[in-house]
């Protein structure tokens, strides 16, 4: 019962729009009419610039990290990567936002935060790399995902293995036309300053 009841509350806290929130609020634009549609915070980023694109990507980390730390206020056991998958779910299909939701990255990491911030801050340290040399945020995305799943092997903790490994292969199926895009050289890269 526990379990169900956190589980909720993470995929409400993922329901929560942050590009979209930050989009009619600060700019009076609605993120999902521009750029990609998409409302995570790549387009938020595009479109709505650095500022905008820091602020979702903070608010959509903050809902995975949230999501696996609130059980242990209560001291409550349950398995909390497992709850932090619900948050991933609601911020791909959140409630608020027509089930059409962002691409999983920032929550998966925010996740992965709030269980083991060493790996989380290698994630984010092979994230900057990949789009340094690559320019594509997509590319960059797909292949933490991998860096996470190798790097968590190193932790022995088999849980961890399996839901970054979960996360990973979730985050390339929801960039599949990315690959494509990629594939064809068509996917947008960003600029350097």
């Amino acid at each position: 019962m526990e379990f169900v009841v956190f589980a909720i509350i993470a995929y409400l806290l993922g329901s929560i729009p942050s590009g979209v929130i930050v989009g009619k609020l600060g700019y009076h634009i609605d993120i999902r009419e521009h750029g990609s549609g998409n409302l995570g915070a790549t387009n938020t980023f595009r479109i709505l610039g650095v500022k905008a694109g820091i602020i979702v990507t903070l608010a959509d980390i903050l809902k995975g990290t949230i999501a696996t730390v609130l059980p242990l206020f209560f001291d409550v056991e349950v398995f909390r990567l497992a709850i932090g998958l619900f948050a991933v779910l609601g911020h791909t299909y959140p409630l608020f936002a027509k089930f059409n939701g962002g691409k999983a990255v920032a929550t998966s990491g925010g996740i992965i935060l709030g269980i083991n911030p060493v790996l989380f801050v290698v994630m984010v340290a092979s994230f900057i790399m990949t789009l340094y040399f690559s320019k594509y945020v997509s590319l960059s995305s797909m292949i933490t995902g991998i860096i996470a799943v190798i790097v968590s092997l190193i932790f022995r903790d088999w849980g961890l293995v399996i839901v970054t490994a979960v996360l990973s292969i979730f985050v390339f199926y929801r960039h599949r036309e990315n690959i494509k895009r990629i594939k064809n050289k068509t996917e947008p890269k960003i600029k350097w300053m």
